[in-house]
């Protein structure tokens, strides 16, 4: 499909909106908000170099982050929930998320990340449709939570070099009660499998990222188990996956509510994950 059709296409799926798996079917246009928070207009939270992203993103110049108000998951623990479950942000229309795009270039990031773009995938496709109209020339990074529709996400193919989705549980009872996404696993799955047929593995060239999929993975207390379930996924899909096993989870936001991930994971929990997914081969990020 031409790059104009698949922006037309994706367009008139955010109203009423059927843009992620949820298919919440907001009229977003009129100003309803979906699950996500958020009506049709993009919202920025915040726009700037950021370094403390993966090492193959951060580079010397920082990753072009472009921090997205309101989220398709609402994780209950989230640690950016001001944005994502309060939605704050400025509106801003294709042509001033372009310009923002080719000043990141311009003051030399490697990268354009998108943070949690899922609910504004025809704004984001139709910025970076003009903007490389206009000379942009870095990696676009759709740096996302796993819960993907597998035909946005195909929608948006040649205009994403770099996918870095979260994936965060294997166990559908632990998806269903902090991200009230009971299909979350299945959705997941479904969803890093298009992603990797797409760009495949990671290219990084001269210590950056051009090209591929980077995958996310929260190590949470307790979840040893399904840590493990989802780094023997990840092999099967690629031998030479790129994995960033984060160890910094900290109850956030909700997270008190439930007494089983109401502390930080211990020390051994986090060794036993990161050592569990180098013997299956995978490249760990080291950051």
């Amino acid at each position: 499909m031409a790059m104009a059709a698949a922006v037309e296409t994706l367009t008139k799926w955010q109203s009423p909106c059927v843009l992620c798996p949820r298919e919440c079917r907001a009229q977003r246009r009129m100003g309803e908000t979906g699950f996500c928070r958020v009506p049709f207009s993009l919202r920025l939270a915040s726009v700037g170099p950021h370094f403390g992203e993966e090492s193959p993103l951060v580079g010397r110049g920082g990753s072009g982050a472009i921090f997205l108000a309101g989220c398709n998951l609402l994780c209950a623990f989230c640690q950016n929930w001001e944005i994502s479950h309060g939605a704050r942000g400025d509106e801003c229309d294709v042509a001033h998320l372009t310009r923002i795009m080719l000043a990141l270039q311009e003051s030399g990031c490697h990268n354009i990340n998108f943070v949690t773009p899922t609910h504004y995938a025809p704004q984001i496709a139709a910025a970076i449709l003009a903007a490389r109209e206009s000379g942009l020339r870095i990696p676009i990074v759709y740096n996302c939570g796993g819960y993907e529709k597998i035909e946005t996400l195909r929608l948006l193919a040649g205009l994403i070099d770099i996918y870095m989705p979260d994936f965060k549980f294997m166990d559908s009872a632990a998806a269903a009660r902090y991200l009230q996404a009971p299909d979350y696993p299945e959705v997941a799955k479904a969803a890093l499998q298009e992603m990797q047929r797409q760009v495949g593995d990671l290219e990084i060239i001269n210590r950056v990222a051009r090209r591929g999929l980077l995958v996310r993975h929260l190590i949470m207390p307790g979840y040893g188990a399904d840590s493990m379930a989802i780094i023997d996924f990840l092999a099967s899909l690629s031998p030479r996956l790129y994995l960033n096993a984060m160890g910094q989870y900290r109850p956030c936001h909700e997270a008190s509510r439930y007494s089983e991930i109401s502390r930080k994971p211990y020390a051994a929990e986090i060794t036993a994950v990161r050592l569990y997914a180098r013997q299956k081969g995978l490249r760990l990020d080291e950051r």
